[in-house]
């Protein structure tokens, strides 16, 4: 509990659990920054929470830093080798810890940011093979399209020419649409002039005529 007085006194929000199993369920429940772990708990221990957490690939990015009263080397090289990002023996000292966990706090920082990197690069391939395929979305490069950066004024560009290829393209469908209808209709032009043309045709009609005639008569 001390531990916990002391991080939120650093503006830090802490989650407490009082074993292993319990911080897993907190993990699958909530989202978090960082986890401090002991080795020593009830019911699963610090190096059983820690495989489960590194095995797992939502999870395996997630900085923890593991604060024991075991300060043996084997220990130490143990919880490393499982991907720890640090290793701090109790009694601690709390400027080190502060220290440390602002170290682990701005390399998951910098994680995020390149993880949504490669994402919104994703983006703009995605919308480049919906554009070839005609089916490009306007609002699709809306988040890259915000960013303040070189990847953002990129987006904006493809977004830009991504939209007058769109218009281009349903121009020309209008176009097309607008020929086959005039196509349409000369050729329904062409067929009456054809039938109305025809020796059969006058010769029906010299026969209306007669026919009108001898009405009258």
């Amino acid at each position: 509990m001390q531990l916990k007085r002391s991080l939120e006194l650093q503006g830090h929000t802490v989650a407490l659990a009082e074993n292993g199993r319990q911080a897993l369920e907190m993990l699958d429940a909530g989202s978090y920054d960082l986890v401090l772990l002991d080795i020593l708990m009830p019911e699963m221990d610090g190096y059983e929470v820690l495989a489960r957490l590194k095995s797992d690939p939502a999870r395996r990015d997630l900085p923890v830093i593991v604060i024991s009263a075991l300060d043996e080397m084997d220990s130490v090289i143990r919880c490393i080798g499982m991907g720890a990002e640090d290793f701090l023996p109790k009694p601690f000292d709390p400027l080190l810890l502060r220290a440390r966990l602002g170290a682990c706090l701005e390399k998951k920082r910098l994680r995020d940011q390149e993880v949504e990197y490669l994402q919104q690069v994703a983006h703009v391939t995605a919308a480049a093979a919906a554009v070839e395929a005609g089916q490009f979305k306007a609002d699709s490069l809306d988040i890259v399209a915000a960013r303040p950066d070189a990847l953002g004024q990129l987006g904006r560009v493809f977004q830009r020419m991504a939209r007058e290829v769109y218009a281009r393209e349903q121009s020309l469908k209008q176009q097309v649409q607008e020929l086959r209808i005039q196509i349409d209709e000369a050729k329904k032009a062409r067929e009456v002039a054809e039938i109305t043309e025809s020796d059969y045709f006058r010769t029906l009609k010299e026969r209306a005529q007669h026919l009108r005639g001898g009405g009258r008569g």
